[in-house]
């Protein structure tokens, strides 16, 4: 038993996940019903992830604040300034790869116990009311906004407190960071029920039965995560941007992949930010800020399935409709950690933008939710490993105007 232990140990965490993802597919298939005590390992690791994610930062954040160096710049402009664009860009490119290939829904239910947002107004209203939230109630209900607000609010009042306090807070971090490292340990066996549970509830037909809008989906926010990024970064380093585009996907988009949580993939975007010898004053805010406002794959969430519910109601969309559409799905993305559901439960919002009938919307929304599995991963994937790369990519370009050398293919 304890070779066998040894070996799974030596696998490395992205093949036992991936062992784990294979065993619950044939669990899934040949056995469902003996095997159907399994989904609640996927219970617990989601229920885990999400436990102490909100915790996770809170403490990143406001020891971040705390311990900054009066008179240390950094980067932050840039990045967030990067967040944006990309954001941006992300949901014009999802709206334009609609436009050339048009997909048709076979509407599904699935979304009868949700409630939308009526508006931009009322989206802007709840991001504004999450800033101000209840700090307690911000960590009990993920409401990230609320966190990151509460967070940088006490990082600057102690701003001038002892060092033993801050040693403190800092100690805090480092252990609830570790305690995430522990959860994400489990991750196979959490895979492993997840997609039993999600292949047993919906069935493989029916992810095959949406697999259309799956390609322009993914093919969305893989052109978003191979061209668009990839440019973003060469006009700001000047340097052949693919190896570090790699070495964020492979370090941080495929833990994200799999655990499907930005707020817990932070851990892992920080190692690989400490790796790539970044300034620890820029990411310790960035990476926790970007997993709750960078979201790329989200705004392509919202623009496809959007002009997907358009096209299958044969409504027509002018240019300047469509421009409307990406910069709405970019602004509604941004907040969507502070919504109850993320990115699916603002696509009514979009859809009202043509006039679509919310009941109509919300059927959009159960089909988002049938192909979550592969949707929702993807999306995790591009949001969060994209926090790293624009972190990177503002400083290295700090270090291009300084006269540093940047030599990605060695951090790579």
């Amino acid at each position: 038993m304890k070779s066998i232990l040894k070996k799974w140990g030596q696998l490395g965490l992205v093949k036992q996940i991936i062992v784990g993802l294979i065993i619950g597919i044939i669990l899934a298939v040949t056995i469902p019903g003996a095997a159907k005590p399994v989904v609640i390992l996927g219970t617990l690791f989601v229920g885990a992830l999400k436990a102490i994610a909100p915790v996770l930062v809170l403490f990143l954040v406001m020891s971040a604040i705390a311990q900054h160096k009066s008179g240390h710049q950094t980067n932050m402009k840039s990045i967030i300034f990067l967040y944006l664009l990309g954001t941006f860009l992300a949901g014009l490119i999802a709206v334009i790869m609609s436009f050339i290939f048009p997909v048709s829904l076979t509407l599904a239910k699935g979304a009868e116990g949700v409630t939308a947002p009526g508006g931009v107004v009322e989206v802007l209203k709840t991001l504004l009311l999450n800033v101000v939230d209840n700090p307690v109630k911000a960590i009990y209900n993920a409401n990230y906004i609320g966190i990151l607000a509460w967070g940088v609010l006490l990082g600057l009042a102690l701003r001038n407190a002892p060092d033993t306090t801050k040693t403190m807070i800092s100690n805090f971090s480092d252990a609830v960071s570790k305690m995430v490292t522990w959860v994400i340990k489990f991750a196979p066996l959490g895979i492993m029920g997840l997609v039993f549970d999600s292949i047993t509830t919906n069935g493989i037909e029916s992810l095959l039965g949406y697999g259309k809008l799956l390609a322009v989906l993914l093919g969305c926010m893989f052109f978003v995560a191979l061209v668009v990024n990839p440019i973003i970064v060469f006009v700001a380093i000047r340097q052949n941007p693919f190896p570090l585009v790699f070495k964020c996907l492979k370090e941080s988009g495929i833990t994200a992949f799999f655990t499907r949580s930005s707020a817990a993939n932070i851990p892992v975007n920080m190692r690989l930010c400490e790796n790539l010898g970044l300034d620890k004053d820029s990411y310790s805010v960035s990476i926790p800020l970007g997993a709750t406002i960078n979201m790329a794959g989200a705004a392509v969430t919202i623009s496809v399935l959007t002009l997907a519910a358009v096209h299958t109601l044969g409504i027509h969309v002018d240019i300047p409709t469509a421009i409307i559409l990406s910069v709405l799905s970019a602004i509604c993305a941004c907040g969507a950690s502070g919504v109850a559901g993320g990115s699916l439960l603002l696509i009514p919002l979009a859809c009202s933008l043509f006039g679509i009938p919310a009941d109509i919307a919300m059927q959009v929304v159960g089909v988002g939710f049938i192909i979550g599995v592969l949707q929702d991963s993807c999306e995790t994937a591009l949001n969060s490993s994209t926090d790293v790369l624009f972190t990177a990519a503002a400083e290295f370009k700090e270090w291009r105007k300084e006269g540093k050398k940047i030599n990605i293919n060695k951090a790579a």
